[in-house]
């Protein structure tokens, strides 16, 4: 099936459940779990012997064990830093000593790791497909990722919730930082007791992603075949889930892994089983592809009845009411008595309650946002709108994105009959011609 096809056939707003092949793809700034720890051991010790040396005695079963890595790199770092004081890191204890003081006993090791991943130096080369990536937004429930930096949440505008937070989330619009953030350096998750700890504590979080993972598609991207993130997460599932059953059978069809292959410009669907420890198989979906923009594309057509945007306003006006304060709350049948500044919760049918998610006035205000968007949805309510000759409305950029306005043309000589006012207005306020902006910022009666 092809990626278009079967994102069409999606009920529900999906969550993206996003890796570090995500960061690598459009930052030079990022790192896999091996370079990272590489970099930082060379930044250390000036070399990669040592580094090398650590990851020899952390090898179990053919594999390397990177959490382990992490916790004995981790101590040599924190110690070398205690009993040194290096000046290229000088900083780094800074920081560590001023958080002592107000009683945060913060590693050194993870001081570093926020100040490499703090900044988001993207790649200048891949700025077409961000563009493409942020036009999907409108259309995504929710973001869960195991990255450190804040990528996610500069692209999407996302609401970041990390630690215990996860467990008070409203789940749309929001990134589930389940494994840390540079901007919170006590919860990164990176060493093997770090991991210990989290799996302790993890209960909780498991079953407020569960119903995430139970009530929409979810599309893994960033991640490899065999990535034991993914593992776990189907392991998690079909402990709760009979296997066989139809609801685990639905829950397979909205699972879809996208897997980098270099180069390949592969648009089409196939099915793919992974092996789970405990279950023998489990079958998902799976693309392998470097054509990244045809899933942006699907994702960002995907029209459903209610916008993920809308449910979020929705879901923050409850939350307004329920939470009480200066909000009165009131019942009322007739809905035309009601201000616009109101907040209303509506209950009824589809057949007798009309529900527009802003006017005129909010749509200019989210200009950029729709455009970067290309939100052809929101545009359609342009023709419920009155909009009055005295009004400026972007109907020119608007209409770049939705082609089918009905009043497009009225609205632009509506546009144009004003702007040509006003630069009447201008001629004939400046007597004087000038020769250059210099000369104009120069003159004291302007």
């Amino acid at each position: 099936m092809n990626i278009k096809e079967f994102i069409a056939d999606y009920k529900n707003h999906p969550v993206l459940f996003v890796g570090t092949g995500i960061s690598l793809r459009y930052l030079n700034n990022s790192y896999t779990w091996d370079t990272l720890l590489r970099n930082i051991s060379y930044d250390l010790k000036g070399n990669y012997e040592y580094y090398l040396d650590v990851k020899s005695e952390c090898q179990e079963n053919g594999k390397y064990k990177f959490d382990k890595v992490a916790s004995l790199l981790e101590y040599e770092f924190n110690s070398q830093l205690k009993n040194e004081k290096i000046d290229k890191f000088k900083d780094i204890n800074d920081v560590f000593y001023s958080n002592m003081e107000k009683g945060i006993n913060l590693s050194r090791f993870k001081i570093y790791i926020s100040k490499l991943l703090s900044t988001l130096d993207f790649r200048h080369e891949m700025r077409d497909e961000i563009s493409e990536l942020k036009k999907i937004r409108k259309n995504i429930g929710s973001i869960i990722t195991t990255n450190y930096d804040k990528l996610v949440e500069d692209i999407f505008e996302f609401n970041p919730l990390i630690g215990n937070d996860i467990l008070l989330s409203n789940p749309y619009g929001s990134v589930y930082k389940i494994h840390g953030c540079v901007s919170a350096i006590d919860k990164i998750i990176i060493s093997s007791e770090d991991y210990k700890n989290f799996k302790e504590k993890y209960e909780l979080i498991r079953a407020q992603l569960l119903s995430l993972f139970v009530h929409n598609p979810i599309i893994f991207i960033g991640y490899n075949i065999g990535d034991e993130n993914i593992k776990d997460i189907l392991k998690t599932i079909f402990t709760y889930i009979e296997p066989n059953s139809e609801e685990a059978e639905k829950i397979r069809k909205n699972f879809l892994l996208v897997e980098y292959d270099a180069g390949s410009s592969c648009e089409d669907i196939i099915e793919h089983d992974i092996d789970i420890e405990g279950f023998s198989t489990i079958r998902i979906n799976k693309i392998k592809t470097d054509n990244y923009k045809a899933l942006y594309s699907a994702l960002s057509d995907l029209h459903l009845p209610v916008s993920a945007m809308d449910v979020r306003k929705v879901q923050d006006i409850f939350k307004e009411i329920s939470s009480g304060g200066s909000i009165q709350v009131t019942i009322t049948e007739d809905l035309d008595t009601l201000k616009n500044s109101d907040k209303i919760l509506v209950i009824g049918s589809s057949k007798t309650i009309q529900y527009k998610y802003q006017n005129s006035s909010e749509m200019m205000s989210k200009y950029f946002k729709i455009i970067d968007e290309n939100n052809k949805q929101i545009l359609m309510l342009i023709d419920d709108y009155v909009i009055n000759s005295q009004q400026y409305f972007p109907i020119f950029g608007f209409s770049q994105i939705k082609n089918d306005i009905k009043r497009v043309d009225d609205l632009k000589q509506q546009q144009i009959d004003k702007l040509n006012n006003a630069k009447s207005l201008i001629k004939e306020q400046i007597k004087t011609s000038y020769g250059d902006i210099e000369q104009i910022q120069s003159e004291e009666s302007i």
